[in-house]
Parts: C-alpha cells; structure tokens; sequence
C-alpha cells in the first residue's frame, strides 16, 4: 500500500498540535498536512490528565492560542474548559479532520536524496505499521511519557494493602469518601488534588520531603470581566495577554535579581492566608524562587483547607510503605486509605520516536538545540517545546510561526532542505533545562544541549523569542539551505488533504 504523502507531518493533537495546524492554515495555505494522534482524541495533556480538580496553572490569556480569544470568565481554567477549547479551535480551523487517531508513531527515516521523512505508526485499533512520508515533520508530543508517570520505587510498597495511584492514570470510579486520602508530592498536581479533594475525603494529607514556593492568584480576571461590557473581545483578550506576560517576566526577573525580596513578599503572603499559628516551616523552600517552578493556587484553594483543617501538610522523608500506610524517617505513620503519588513526570523528548537521518540513527542527546525549537544536524525537523517559567504557548504559538517563515522561505528560494549547523567553536554546550526540579534533573541525560550564546541559547525569555522567531532572517548563517528542488520530483501518493479554503478536503481518522 502506497504511504500517504503531505508537506507537513505533526505528530500529536494536544495544545501545540492543534496551535500549529491552524497556523499552517492561515500562513501557509498551499500545505498539506495531517496530524498523528496516538490517542483517541484531542487535548493532549488536558484530555489524559482525568484526576480531580486538574486545572492550568497558568493564566488562559496566554495558555490561549494567540489567534482565539479565551472567553471564559475563569483566568484559571479546569482541564475541561481547556479541553473544549482546543477542541473548538480545531473545528472552527478545519483541523479535526485531518488528524489520524490512535497512531503511535515509532520511527522517522530522513532521506537526503528525496527530501522526505518516512514515519512509521502502529494503528491502535488493527495493530498494523502505517506508513507516512513528508517533507517537513513537527514533533508536537510535549515533554513527557504519556504511557507513565514517574514512581519512585518506595520501600514495601507491596506491603501496602490500600488503593495505590498515578494521577496520570487516575481510576474513573475512584471513590475517596469519607477515606483517609495521603498525596506523595509538594507539585502542581498535589497543590490541585489537597483542595479539589478535602470536601469529601475525611481527610487529606499532603507528604512533601521539601516545601515548594505557593503563590495566591486570582481564578477569575476581574479586570478583562468588566471592560468585555464596552470593548470587542478580541481587544479585551490583546489587553490581558500583553499584560499577563509582562506581569510574569517581571516576576521571574525579580526573583532572578532580588530573590531575597521575592521570597519574603511570597512567604509574607502565604503566612497571612495560612494564619499566624501555622507552622511556615512546611511552606520555607531551602532555595530561591524560580531556582524551580512556582505553583499557583486560584483565590488560595489550598490554604483555605488547610486553614479548616481538612487537609493537612507533613513535611518528612518515607521510610516504608505498610499494611495500612506510610511510616516516616522521624517515626510517625501516617495511615490511609489510599495513596497518590503524585511525584512527577518521567520526560520523553520526540514522544519517543527512533530517528534516523540516512539511515544513521540519531542521538538526540548529542545535538544542540537551535532557537530551542530544532536540532543541529538534523534536517526539515522541528520541536514545539514551551516555557518552564510561563505559559506552555506562548513559546508554541511564535515557534509555529516561526515553522510557517521557514517553509515559506525554502519555497520562495527554491530549496528543499534546511538544517541547523553549529559552526561556531566559541559557542559552551550546557544543559537544555536548567531548573533543579527533580522531574528535570532525573532526565537531564536524554535531552539535548543548549549553547551558551544565540541562536542556540534556550534564553525562557519571551520578548527575546518574539524578536527572534517573528524578526529576524531566516537565513542567518547557522541555518544550511540545500537540495535546490529538481525539475520534477516524483513524490508517493499525495493525500486528498490540503490546508486551501477553511475546511479542505478531510484527511479520514482512520488510516
């Protein structure tokens, strides 16, 4: 069977997939495309994360596409309210029916001489290798595994006879009422479950080896609320997001330069909400802010039930795992009913996928990362990979369209082949993340490095980006153009789908 050809090729239909078709949409209109799903719908992250309470904890003015105005009156928005979002986007784009569900892609095989990439993805429902080529492949898969969270290996944890649990799998008649509920994690996700599951556990208890920087912020934009009544929607939308953004550099930048500062406005906050008579102890990091993620709690969910009393934060190391709980390094057992682990992520870069470019296969881990959104050496490829210290897309949405720039570049020049080349001794690898979370840490070895100066240098810096993904050449003398196009170039057979008109012709679901 012949393999389905398109120019572009996205693997995953989350926030980033959907972000970028719509912008190949609207900036490359003569593109065919398709998008890659392995799992049966769309929403990435904000349809496989199911555990109660999950929300964003970034504001929706720039979580939000750039393009769509987020018009929902929670700045803060549960996993839902994202979900049919995105979902809407893709509908009003012409983008759902070009994306093919439950193909898991396995490998990408780039050939030089045909200016093409071969993907292979196994189709869930028949268990059979589908095959795809393009000429451009944009990895859209997020950082993480979807198949599985990160579980320490805790000491007699078979000895346990309770209900032990991952959010990322979070069991859909999972009943907590009225049990003993202890959740393993000081992260976002352990600052969402506390509040969002108080109410009916009889109680709850947070286990943190080390505390984590937890700031107020409000659920709902009081501000864009009132000034919708006399102002069109998308202006309202401009206006908060302009806002937001300079709101969180200017946070992230105090913290860089005045962290003392920053960590006593930030404790001096949690300490009036929490009460004079709470032990601060179990809200005190050892290190500055943002030296790793700060996690934000809408209206101080998370302090209003620990103020009540119906959760509670015990600040400890584990010791095992028993029949009827957890006892800790300092002797204390806590008992329960059920336990979440709630310890992380295991991070995966390209979802996984073996690469080969000429039939030699790629170490990721020894490429270099150019304009954090490509790799040296390896060719008509890219990453969507967001920010660490701000919203996922506002990273996702200039780096689309920084794609869109580069494809209509190569057609304008008549090339068929870009590649990042790094021809600068001067420039020192370092890590490509650097923040000392743990999640990070532990997955340091399989991600690429970051140099020390641009356009390699991973800056997390959003105006910096803007100026150099919106701004500046294309052809900036790190980039390599080659493989003018021939005359004729005999593709395989093309897709009926083509990114022209609003909706096109519809790529069907199932291969």
């Amino acid at each position: 069977m012949p393999s389905k050809h398109v120019d572009v090729l996205i693997i995953g239909a989350g926030l980033s997939g959907i972000g970028a078709a719509c912008h190949l949409r609207t900036k490359c209109p003569n593109k065919s495309f398709a998008l890659l799903e392995g799992r049966d719908a769309i929403g990435g992250t904000w349809d496989l994360f199911r555990y109660p309470g999950v929300r964003s904890d970034s504001d929706m003015y720039t979580l939000g596409y750039s393009f769509k105005p987020w018009t929902n009156d929670k700045a803060i928005a549960d996993g839902e309210s994202i979900r049919d979002y995105i979902c809407e986007t893709a509908d009003e784009y012409g983008i759902t029916d070009h994306i093919h569900f439950g193909h898991h892609v396995k490998s990408a095989d780039w050939s030089s001489e045909d200016a093409t990439w071969t993907v292979k993805a196994t189709n869930k429902k028949t268990g059979r290798s589908t095959s795809f080529t393009c000429n451009f492949l944009l990895s859209c898969t997020g950082y993480y595994n979807y198949a599985a969270g990160f579980t320490p290996d805790f000491p007699g944890r078979d000895d346990y006879k309770g209900t032990f649990i991952h959010p990322q799998h979070w069991p859909e008649d999972l009943d907590y009422s009225g049990k003993r509920v202890v959740v393993i994690g000081s992260g976002a996700t352990a600052v969402t479950l506390i509040p969002a599951m108080a109410d009916k556990a009889a109680h709850i208890t947070m286990l943190q080896r080390s505390p984590t920087y937890v700031a107020t912020v409000p659920e709902k934009d009081v501000i864009s609320m009132q000034l919708r009544r006399f102002l069109p929607e998308k202006l309202v939308y401009r206006l908060a997001r302009t806002r937001n953004v300079g709101l969180q550099m200017g946070v992230y930048k105090l913290s860089k330069t005045q962290p003392k500062l920053v960590r006593k406005m930030l404790l001096g906050l949690a300490k009036k909400q929490l009460g004079k008579d709470f032990d601060m102890s179990h809200f005190t990091p050892s290190y500055n802010p943002w030296d790793e993620r700060l996690c934000a709690v809408p209206d101080g969910d998370l302090f209003k039930v620990l103020r009540r009393g119906k959760a509670s934060v015990v600040t400890d190391h584990i010791d095992t795992f028993t029949e009827n709980g957890i006892r800790l390094k300092s002797g204390q057992e806590l008992e329960a009913d059920i336990v979440v682990s709630a310890t992380g992520l295991d991070l995966q870069l390209l979802g996984g996928t073996d690469v080969k470019v000429d039939g030699k296969p790629v170490d990721v881990t020894q490429s270099t990362a150019y304009r954090a959104l490509m790799l040296s050496d390896i060719p008509n490829a890219a990453m969507i990979f967001g920010y660490t210290n701000a919203s996922w897309t506002l990273k996702a949405d200039i780096s689309s369209e920084y794609i869109c720039r580069l494809l209509n570049h190569m057609d304008k020049t008549g090339t068929r082949q870009c590649t990042p080349r790094m021809r600068d001794a001067s420039v020192v690898e370092t890590p490509f993340l650097d923040m000392r979370s743990g999640y990070i840490q532990r997955a340091a070895n399989r991600f690429p490095k970051q140099g020390s100066k641009a356009p390699w240098k991973v800056l997390q810096n959003y105006l910096f980006d803007l100026a150099q993904l919106r701004y500046t050449k294309v052809d900036d003398g790190s980039m390599e153009f080659s493989n003018p196009a021939p005359a004729k170039i005999r593709k395989p057979e093309r897709s009926t789908s083509t990114s022209t008109g609003n909706k096109g012709k519809a790529l069907k679901a199932s291969a």
